[in-house]
């Protein structure tokens, strides 16, 4: 999955279960600032996004996602391990 996959798979978990305005989604995006986003919202996006990739994000790694290009970047390396793991 390239990170413009990624992205478009995020940024619609946003839209979608957020109701954040599609414009206002950029890598440089704060989740907080930006998108309004409160740490219930945090802690529910995280969840949207483990069942959306399969993946699971530590509690550690979550908090310091501050902007979109973090969650981009954690996802982008998750899947790039994950498909390592599966090629022998």
């Amino acid at each position: 999955m390239t990170r413009e996959e990624i992205a478009i798979r995020i940024d619609r978990i946003l839209v979608e279960g957020f109701e954040v305005d599609a414009a206002a989604i950029g890598p440089e995006a704060r989740l907080g600032d930006d998108l309004g986003l409160d740490s219930l919202d945090a802690v529910d996006l995280v969840v949207a996004i483990e069942k959306a990739f399969g993946c699971r994000i530590r509690e550690a790694d979550a908090r310091n996602m501050r902007a979109m290009k973090d969650v981009y970047d954690y996802i982008e390396r998750w899947n790039g391990g994950a498909a390592k793991a599966v090629i022998p």
